[in-house]
């Protein structure tokens, strides 16, 4: 267990050496949670990503972020993983920031699908995929991100995903290898895309910009920061550097909300209540607004695709915490609030 600043962070960017009451807090409800699920070996790796199922399944590490700049950590926080589909988050606040929510809206939509993240499908009503949060919404995201950027989309993409991160981010080389060689599913996707003109440039060249973003390499406290930098509408509250817009912050976390954890999002909810996108390399990315941002990883899946580790310790934190956007301790808007003091005076 420790609290620090997010290793690479220059001296003017350390840490009060006071811990706030709050970290403090935090630190002996994370430090509960990951001894009360350490023994926990529910679920499996995803393996058909060959690359995945290599992957070690018992590693489990905790880390929350503050807006403050403060960081705790359990276990193996500080192991990489491949950030798989919690990169759909990013990309779509990469693509706001980039054409606004009207252009980006033209490729995907918002609407929760209830389908397997990887159905090949799409909405009937409009002829464009459900959501961003699936793979044909992702892969919609990748075409026009394609288009936008050109041949370095990649790499601005990678550029924005480091500074949400804080630190320079790499991809895993032999995992985009197999995910490339033995995601035909994808490909179809692709080619269903391309036929419905949801983008126009070759489909090859947009899936090799989605099979990067989902093979880079992350830690749990790289997304506990990147949850934080949303958290912190769009500003990483370590470095101080604006990342995304506001607006774009916004949209981000309402899709997340409703969409961010497969087809068992409906229960997230109503279990967590907070805006979260999960991967199936293990990791889960949770955000609280003005507040914090949550990394786990824990390779275990559930039968929708979801750490189980994770889910229960994003459980965890939310009751102890009280961080469920309807919890009775929420006052909720401080503007109403304000605003009603105001008029009682």
């Amino acid at each position: 267990m420790m609290t620090d600043v997010f290793p690479g962070q220059s001296s003017a960017s350390a840490l009060p050496k006071k811990e706030s009451a709050a970290s403090v807090m935090i630190q002996s409800i994370v430090a509960h949670l990951y001894e009360q699920q350490l023994g926990n070996l529910e679920g499996s790796v995803a393996d058909y990503i060959p690359e995945l199922g290599k992957i070690s399944p018992d590693q489990f590490g905790i880390a929350v972020a503050l807006e403050s700049g403060e960081l705790i950590t359990a276990g193996d926080a500080a192991n990489e993983f491949t950030i798989q589909s919690i990169s759909k988050a990013l990309t779509l606040a990469i693509l706001l920031d980039l054409v606004g929510r009207g252009e980006t809206y033209r490729a995907v939509g918002v609407q929760p699908s209830g389908d397997p993240f990887n159905s090949i499908t799409l909405d009937p009503r409009t002829n464009r995929p459900f959501n961003p949060m699936v793979n044909a919404g992702a892969i919609a995201i990748a075409g026009r991100l394609r288009e936008t950027l050109g041949p370095s989309a990649f790499e601005q993409v990678l550029t924005r995903m480091s500074q949400a991160a804080g630190r320079e981010l790499r991809v895993d080389q032999t995992v985009f290898e197999s995910e490339r060689e033995t995601g035909h599913r994808n490909r179809a996707i692709g080619h269903l895309l391309r036929a419905a003109e949801v983008f126009t440039v070759p489909v090859d060249e947009v899936l090799d910009l989605y099979f990067r973003q989902c093979s880079v390499l992350v830690t749990a406290t790289d997304l506990a920061i990147i949850g934080a930098t949303l958290g912190n509408i769009g500003t990483n509250p370590i470095s101080g550097k604006e990342v995304f817009g506001i607006h774009t912050v916004r949209e981000t976390l309402s899709v997340m909300f409703t969409c961010g954890m497969y087809d068992g999002a409906g229960d997230w909810a109503c279990q967590v209540g907070l805006p979260a996108k999960s991967g199936v390399g293990g990791g889960i990315m949770g955000v609280v607004n003005r507040q914090l941002g949550i990394g786990v990883l824990s390779p275990r899946l559930d039968a929708a695709g979801n750490s189980v580790r994770g889910k229960l310790c994003c459980i965890g934190l939310a009751e102890e915490l009280g961080l469920h956007a309807f919890d009775s301790t929420n006052s909720g808007s401080n503007f109403l609030r304000g605003m009603t003091e105001f008029d009682q005076l």
